[in-house]
């Protein structure tokens, strides 16, 4: 909680002194004040200003999307289509026939198409309705059936007459007495035949209004198919002046409305075909008819497959004397709908529009109410765009809370929300669901320890972060009380579910590494869970269940003559002072200790290189990672090479994988000026200074293009040996591999390579034959510490399988046969 700022003294002026005169003095000072005052009460009001023009400015909107559907519902079913076509005319554009020949082609198409399919189904259903009068037989004989089965006597007829004769007696008993013997008499008004003409007329006037918006949707369908890059100009210039959000946004809106589009049409001739098929193999009239049905009702979500369901399901009553066909074609309904609905269409809409469920009900609602039925079929593109909208438009951040399907707070802010709303249950679920997610299909005890790790570092650290920070500012007495017990909860349950390895228990008694919160209780938490990660590792840690206090100094803290390494744990962002006298206490009772500090709430880059001496101690961390990886070194020293380097594992197939190199042909000398493009690219996509593709062999690694060159090495075979290689941990771990700051990573840290080239980021993707085998990485690197998100790490992927895609090719055309899996 930061001080409160000084008060000036009444003797001591706040501004310049002037003489006095009429305007000055006490006086003078209440015009201000008021205008002050004024100020702090209308910045008070502007949140409220702003909802309030927000509904404005939406209340409009939404009326002009009423009163303006006469034009807003075909513009919005032409780029519908728009995008359903453009595919095709791109592609005949493409192939060298003009744009303009290419839509009409397209268009005349699909009307074609849609022309013969509507004669083949209107041909169908006259056939059908020459047949059905040959079923009304067994229409009544059914209907009297169960007629029959109703009639008999029911639980609710006793009730049903009661409340019957009730209801009369009251009406007779009301009605006045001139009434009581009255009947209503039906008369029933005969009109005279309609005139052809006027029949002519009103049958015009019915189909006139469906033609015209037909018209009309097509003109605009053509139009937007000619034009499309400069309507796409257009928009780009309508969204403002950063082209970089405007083209992202209009590139996901554009791949969202057409995936859906598209898989739209494979989920709905997924399920119309098996209708079809199994309406034939039951028996049903009209099979492929109410399969084509079937098909387009799909498009009107939640009415469509309802009603075409009643129409096969008519025609079986209708159609056979007995229950069976009925039942088969019931059967035949739901088993569709339930595959359909819970197995084709998660596995291919996917992530395709982005929306919950809950938002796309809603949208059909609301877009139903607006335009009617073509609003429930434009209602999830529609709401697509709105979702794309509140991406990338500050103002409309709202719409991709409201509308997405991604989780609206990542995992720490749930954490510490599930802990303050005391839902303990739900916290430890979350942990577990979290490390669950991180552990491969059959983990190891390494997996689990790295999973764990994970969930600290990355989960739990960043939840007491978010502790700290509302600590003074929101929390109140009860929150922190929910939070302690919480936590203490969930700690004790994550280490009963992955305890340490079999008899570190009575080794960690000695207490070799020991972890201990510098100031209270969040600081003590953190430091169990460092002491947690340390146990799976394999390493005897211990840590105290409370911080130390300063007004007691070391005292009560426990024997630390068996220590050999103390953790400080704190997550103060200005520790140092603090910490100083914890050090100068520690020095004079404890000289053989060995010091870590884990400064959690610090920033790497406010962490100076003479901090160590200055504070006298080993090391200082600022993550879960790096502090296992220091602590872990240290403890127990991995080997190193005779330069200081730490080398990594061979992979278990290593024999293997150097066989399917050497016949891979990516050592050729040819596919040089290919890494080398890809290095350039890589360069100049992520802005950073070196990229390189590294081919991890026996001994050396070699970087055939690369853009960093290593002094001491001939020209002739560029590279480094592998014990001194990132890439030979990308083998290793047969993934991606991310390092932001290898000066603060031990394995990295004193790599004499590194240093001289003056290397301080690393990020390497696998480089994967056809066999899964792991050749080498794609790497980029930059002689400053930063960061890479998921998205970039995809993009590097993506590249990598571009490289070996063109070496692959090359291998081919170069042996005329594939290259050896």
């Amino acid at each position: 909680m930061s001080d409160p700022s000084p008060q000036p003294s009444p003797s001591t002026p706040t501004e310049p002194q002037t003489a006095q005169g009429p305007g000055s003095g006490p006086a003078s000072a209440r015009p201000t004040a008021y205008r002050a005052s004024q100020g702090n009460a209308l910045v008070a009001i502007v949140p409220g200003l702003r909802w309030m023009v927000g509904l404005m400015i939406a209340a409009i909107v939404i009326v002009g999307l009423y009163f303006g559907r006469e034009i807003l519902i075909p513009l919005a079913l032409a780029v519908l289509l728009g995008f359903l076509l453009d595919p095709a005319v791109t592609r005949l554009h493409r192939w060298g026939l003009p744009r303009l020949a290419a839509a009409l082609l397209v268009v005349a198409l699909a009307l074609g198409a849609l022309a013969g399919l509507g004669l083949y189904l209107g041909k169908q259903v006259q056939a059908l309705s020459a047949d059905l009068p040959t079923y009304q037989t067994t229409i009544k004989q059914k209907l009297r059936n169960l007629r029959v089965l109703t009639a008999g006597p029911s639980a609710w007829d006793g009730a049903v007459k009661t409340y019957g004769t009730v209801e009369r007696e009251i009406a007779a008993a009301t009605a006045e007495p001139g009434q009581r013997s009255s009947r209503v008499q039906q008369v029933e008004v005969v009109r005279d035949e309609d005139k052809p003409v006027l029949r002519v007329a009103q049958w015009l006037g019915k189909v006139s209004e469906p033609l015209t918006q037909a018209g009309i949707v097509l003109l605009f369908v053509i139009l937007i198919l000619l034009d499309r890059d400069d309507l796409r100009d257009r928009l780009l210039r309508l969204m403002g002046g950063n082209p970089h959000v405007a083209t992202d946004a209009m590139d996901e809106a554009a791949h969202r409305i057409g995936r859906y589009l598209r898989m739209q049409c494979i989920v709905n001739v997924a399920y119309g075909v098996p209708m079809a098929a199994g309406l034939w193999l039951i028996g049903v009239p009209g099979a492929i008819l109410w399969g084509v049905l079937a098909m387009v009702m799909r498009f009107v979500p939640y009415v469509g497959p309802l009603v075409a369901a009643v129409f096969p399901l008519a025609l079986a009553f209708a159609v056979a004397p007995g229950w069976d066909m009925l039942m088969w074609t019931l059967a035949l309904v739901l088993v569709l709908e339930l595959v359909s609905n819970h197995i084709v269409e998660p596995w291919l809409y996917g992530s395709s529009t982005g929306l919950s469920t809950l938002a796309i009900i809603i949208a059909a609602t609301f877009w139903t109410a607006l335009w009617g039925p073509i609003g429930l079929i434009l209602s999830t593109p529609l709401t697509a765009c709105c979702l794309v909208l509140g991406r990338y438009l500050p103002g409309l951040q709202f719409l991709e809370v409201l509308l997405g399907s991604q989780p609206v707070m990542d995992a720490p802010h749930r954490l510490y929300q599930r802990l303050l709303a005391e839902d303990v249950s739900d916290a430890i679920a979350l942990a577990r669901s979290d490390i669950a997610q991180r552990l491969p299909a059959r983990p190891t005890v390494t997996d689990k320890a790295a999973a764990v790790e994970g969930f600290y570092g990355q989960v739990a650290l960043p939840a007491l972060k978010l502790a700290c920070k509302h600590h003074a500012e929101a929390a109140t007495v009860e929150h922190r009380m929910r939070l302690s017990n919480g936590m203490e909860d969930l700690l004790e349950e994550l280490t009963e579910d992955y305890p340490g390895a079999p008899g570190l228990a009575d080794a960690a008694a000695c207490g070799r590494v020991h972890c201990v919160g510098a100031r209270w209780a969040v600081d003590a938490w953190a430091a169990r869970m460092l002491a947690h990660s340390l146990q799976l590792q394999g390493l005897p840690a211990t840590s105290a269940s409370h911080a130390l206090a300063p007004d007691r100094g070391l005292d009560g803290i426990g024997d630390w003559q068996h220590v050999q390494w103390l953790v400080l744990s704190t997550l103060h962002r200005q520790p140092h002072i603090l910490l100083r006298q914890w050090l100068r206490r520690i020095r004079r009772r404890y000289p053989q200790l060995q010091v870590v500090l884990a400064l959690w709430n610090v920033p790497p880059e406010g962490l100076q290189g003479e901090d160590l001496q200055r504070l006298g101690v080993q090391a200082l961390v600022t993550s879960m990672h790096e502090a296992v990886l220091r602590i872990q070194q240290a403890a127990s020293p991995v080997p190193t090479t005779a330069q200081g380097c730490v080398p990594a594992r061979r992979p278990p197939h290593e024999a293997q994988r150097l066989q399917h190199l050497q016949r891979s042909g990516a050592l050729d000398a040819g596919c040089t000026e290919v890494y080398r493009n890809a290095a350039l690219k890589a360069a100049h996509a992520f802005d950073v200074k070196y990229a390189q593709v590294s081919l991890v062999d026996a001994d050396w690694v070699h970087t055939p293009g690369g853009l960093l060159v290593h002094g001491g090495v001939p020209p002739a075979s560029p590279g480094l040996p592998r014990d001194a290689s990132i890439c030979a941990y990308v083998v290793q771990e047969g993934q991606g591999v991310v390092v932001d700051s290898l000066a603060r990573d031990p394995r990295f840290a004193d790599n004499p390579w590194l240093r001289r080239a003056g290397i301080q980021f690393y990020a390497g993707v696998p480089l994967v034959d056809a066999a899964g085998m792991v050749l080498g990485s794609l790497c980029i690197l930059h002689d400053a510490p930063r960061s890479i998100d998921a998205a970039g790490l995809a993009v590097l992927q993506a590249m990598a399988r571009e490289v070996m895609q063109q070496v692959q090719a090359r291998a081919q055309s170069a042996t005329g046969a594939p290259p050896a899996a």
